[in-house]
């Protein structure tokens, strides 16, 4: 490594401050080394502090970026949740400034039946004790803790029992309980890469992400998901879904569940999509 590239990877790392800052967030503490055992206490902190979400999606005039300041000061500063294009990046800002060597990885949704797109997904590869780790704490039915890649089998986790499996046409494929969730590509890429397919989410007619307006995250024992105006929470004693009947009651949800405040003024608009033609994210 030269020492022009030394000096750009350094000034490209979240300051002392930004990391307090952040494990506050979490609720996390700082680990004494780059291990495993650190990297899965600060994943299953990320994951049970931080909301999947798309709300700035329905929001006319809401930026939306990949660069790590911005994204520091949405998920940190202002405790917002976002998709995986917003909380793997700024996941693996946070464990490089703490020590660990980070990848990111492409991959493509399993949904209705097909694999999406490439680029379609942002997933993290990480390497910590001599092994490398699936790390994904921006996909909706991912798991609490890192997945160790390699022939592992069935690895059990909190939210299921999950697989990383390499099929006949290569890459690494994520299966829950029996079922494909997505795919990776092996190669490496760069942040910058995913622009083209953010513009595509913001703005193609049949998005996911404009499709449905979403929050959800996993509790210790359970979820809670607002999808539209209903709000559905899971746990030990089951399911159940209400009907939040205005603004104020979807408002309160968000802050009461998911720790969302949003602005004065600020309101998602309902998405208008025909239901025979709704494309369901995975998440419930």
């Amino acid at each position: 490594m030269t020492d022009e590239t030394s000096e750009e990877t350094a000034n490209d790392m979240l300051s002392d401050a930004m990391v307090d800052a952040y494990l506050e967030r979490i609720g996390a503490r700082r680990p004494e080394q780059a291990d495993i055992h650190g990297l899965r206490h600060l994943q299953e902190r990320h994951v049970l502090s931080v909301p999947f979400e798309n709300i700035d999606y329905h929001v006319e005039g809401a930026e939306l970026s990949l660069e790590r300041d911005f994204l520091h000061d949405k998920i940190v500063r202002r405790r917002r949740g976002g998709g995986c294009y917003e909380l793997n990046p700024s996941f693996g800002h946070l464990l490089q400034a703490l020590g660990y060597s980070v990848e990111i990885l492409a991959g493509q949704v399993f949904l209705g039946g097909e694999f999406g797109a490439p680029l379609c997904h942002l997933a993290l590869r990480v390497h910590a004790d001599g092994k490398d780790w699936l790390v994904d704490v921006g996909f909706g039915k991912g798991s609490r803790f890192p997945l160790e890649i390699g022939p592992q089998g069935v690895q059990k986790d909190p939210h299921g029992e999950f697989e990383v499996v390499v099929p006949e046409e290569g890459g690494l494929q994520v299966v829950l309980d029996g079922g494909i969730q997505y795919r990776l590509d092996e190669r490496p890429v760069r942040i910058e890469d995913f622009y083209p397919t953010l513009w595509w989410y913001r703005t193609a007619p049949d998005s996911v992400f404009l499709h449905n307006l979403i929050a959800s995250m996993q509790k210790e024992s359970g979820r809670a998901t607002v999808n539209g105006r209903e709000l559905t929470l899971t746990d030990a004693n089951g399911t159940r879904t209400v009907e939040l009947a205005d603004d104020a009651a979807l408002r309160a949800a968000y802050e009461e569940h998911f720790g969302i405040v949003l602005e004065a003024g600020v309101m998602p608009k309902q998405p208008d999509v025909d239901p025979a033609v709704r494309i369901i994210m995975q998440i419930d």
